[in-house]
């Protein structure tokens, strides 16, 4: 399998719903909450392509486009970006759509980046 196709099947998508307890005085969704979903499947994502132990080393911008309002279904996609010797960028987009309409978003967008590790937690190419 080539490179382009190793990235299209770790390709990574999860699908929630903006409930009660996720949600701030403003009725939207925490932004706490939506960096933790992301990074998730950034590490999903991540993990998916090179299949190693990865891990979080930082992340670049994140653009809040539009809140995220309590009831909203959301879906978290999360791709492939660059792949370094021992560094990996996953870009990953937050869509909204109303329950009961065909309408939909981009609420956020970012990247984040990853390296591979050993069991020492030292770096590790991510291909071989």
């Amino acid at each position: 399998m080539n490179m382009e196709e190793i990235k299209l099947k770790s390709e990574t998508r999860q699908v929630k719903v903006v409930f009660k307890n996720l949600i701030n005085d403003h009725n939207t969704l925490f932004g706490g909450i939506a960096l933790k979903w992301m990074d998730e499947v950034a590490y999903i994502t991540a993990t998916r392509f090179c299949r190693k132990k990865v891990v979080t080393v930082s992340t670049g911008k994140i653009e809040f486009k539009k809140p995220i309002p309590y009831g909203m279904i959301v879906e978290l996609v999360g791709n492939v970006a660059y792949v370094g010797a021992v560094k990996l960028e996953i870009n990953v987009q937050i869509y909204i759509e109303q329950k009961y309409d065909t309408t939909r978003e981009k609420a956020v967008e970012g990247n984040f980046f990853f390296a591979a590790v050993d069991e020492n937690n030292q770096p590790i190419k991510i291909m071989n």
